[in-house]
């Protein structure tokens, strides 16, 4: 049977498995049974320094230990980050921009302080028997299978009674009576060393995760800042459709009827210049015409209301410059709204590939994954390409600010983060030096 263990999330490639993840975490064993002393130490530090703060003296004191503290939990939240397979954010609350004693009073109130401070304590306690037990086990089997040559390099007196005065050894023969313990208490490391260390790592995510009042008040800013870029994307978008409006369709509407007035003047006098007029009006009407089309296609593709995403898509492949793959895993129709949304991340990502990341070949791939139990699901999005890569991240986490591009070009994807924030979407972006670029966006939905 594998170890489920062995899925997990772990830095810098792949997770080990079976024995390597069992030396894995032996060697984080000692690295935190070495964190547990400090561990003490700072918690000491940051005890002595909250109890002389009334004299002043202790306000850079605390200052200093709080962050010392919240540093030491900090490597301790990725280490169970890592080990479960779970993110964890920080849960402090932001300082205020004030003065020291105000920004001191708000972080010696934040809950997550005092949090850190609790695990401090709770951690010299429950390290001891989770992975310090953890590492007693291995060394233990490790000093139980070189007994006898333990016995014969010792002086006289040392190891002889193994399990105290009332069973003594007394000669090497006799000490090989002690190397089955070896394989036993290595058997034991063996089968505990994953439970203990996620066991630790769950005790470190009671205490420095953030709680759910915490998740809440997290929730609640995504959610206002995803509303706000939601509001200035629409109006930016009505802004640009009046623009268009006024500065295209509209001005050449007004031409067209001036030049029908003027015609109408004419036409008793030189039928040869009113003849004129109606051919450049007739052709003002075809390009005012073919302006509102374009409007219309820029809010809603009818192509997109005609075949759905998967059609609207193929359709944007054929007429793109670059030979465009485009692979569609979709139940059906999806919603309105999120064909949308979908089809211009779509739209705008292949844009700035082709506009930065001089490909010679694009794919996009779209699949939607249902969640169990429900007709909802997560709409996948990709948009690689072949380019010269480089993709600079830009504001917020995963956010790009280009495709392969530096970071002043190109702020196509960070308008797309903002129309997917309104589906709760995310977007983050793949691409290093020389290439591939991968653009790969999200957004959750149900299927029609």
């Amino acid at each position: 049977m594998t170890d489920p263990s062995a899925t997990r999330r772990f830095p810098g490639g792949a997770p080990p498995s079976g024995p390597a993840l069992r030396v894995s975490l032996l060697g984080w064993s000692l690295v935190l049974l070495l964190g547990t002393a400090l561990g003490t130490g700072l918690a000491t530090l940051w005890i002595t320094s909250v109890a002389v703060v009334a004299l002043g003296a202790g306000i850079p004191l605390t200052l200093l230990s709080t962050v010392l503290v919240r540093w030491f939990a900090g490597l301790h939240r990725h280490w169970a980050a890592d080990r479960l397979g779970e993110p964890m954010a920080p849960p402090y609350l932001p300082p205020p921009d004030a003065g020291w004693p105000r920004r001191l009073w708000a972080i010696l109130r934040d809950p997550a302080t005092w949090r850190d401070w609790a695990w401090l304590v709770v951690n010299s306690i429950t390290g001891w028997f989770t992975y310090g037990l953890s590492f007693i086990l291995f060394l233990g089997g490790i000093f139980y299978l070189i007994y006898p040559l333990l016995y014969q390099l010792t002086p006289p007196q040392v190891f002889r009674t193994p399990l105290g005065n009332g069973f003594r050894l007394r000669s090497v023969q006799e000490s090989f009576v002690m190397v089955p313990l070896g394989p036993v208490l290595l058997l034991l490391w063996y089968t505990t060393a994953v439970r203990l260390a996620n066991l630790n790592a769950l005790v470190i995510r009671s205490l420095l995760g953030p709680t759910e009042q915490a998740r809440l008040r997290a929730r609640v800013q995504q959610l206002a800042a995803s509303r706000a870029d939601t509001v200035d994307t629409q109006a930016g978008e009505l802004r640009r459709i009046e623009r268009d409006l006024h500065d295209g369709a509209q001005a050449r509407l007004v031409s067209l009827g001036m030049s029908l007035g003027l015609a109408e003047q004419l036409l008793p006098n030189d039928p040869q210049a009113v003849q004129r007029m109606l051919a450049e009006a007739r052709e003002a009407t075809t390009d005012a015409l073919a302006e509102l089309r374009d409007l219309v296609r820029g809010i809603h593709p009818p192509v997109l209301s005609d075949r759905g995403l998967d059609g609207a898509l193929r359709a944007l492949a054929l007429v793109n410059p670059i030979p465009t793959t485009v692979v569609t895993r979709l139940p059906g129709r999806l919603p309105a709204p999120v064909e949308s949304a979908a089809y211009f991340a779509v739209t705008e990502a292949l844009s700035n590939a082709i506009k930065h990341a001089r490909p010679q070949h694009i794919r996009i791939e779209v699949e939607f994954t249902p969640h169990r139990g429900g007709g909802t699901g997560e709409l996948t999005m990709r948009v690689s390409d072949d380019g010269r890569g480089g993709a600079a991240i830009g504001a917020g986490v995963g956010v790009g600010v280009g495709v392969g591009a530096d970071a002043g070009a190109g702020t196509g994807l960070l308008g797309i983060a903002r129309r997917l924030a309104a589906f709760d979407g995310t977007l983050t972006v793949d691409s290093p030096p020389g290439g591939p670029t991968e653009v790969r966006m999200s957004l959750l939905c149900a299927s029609s």
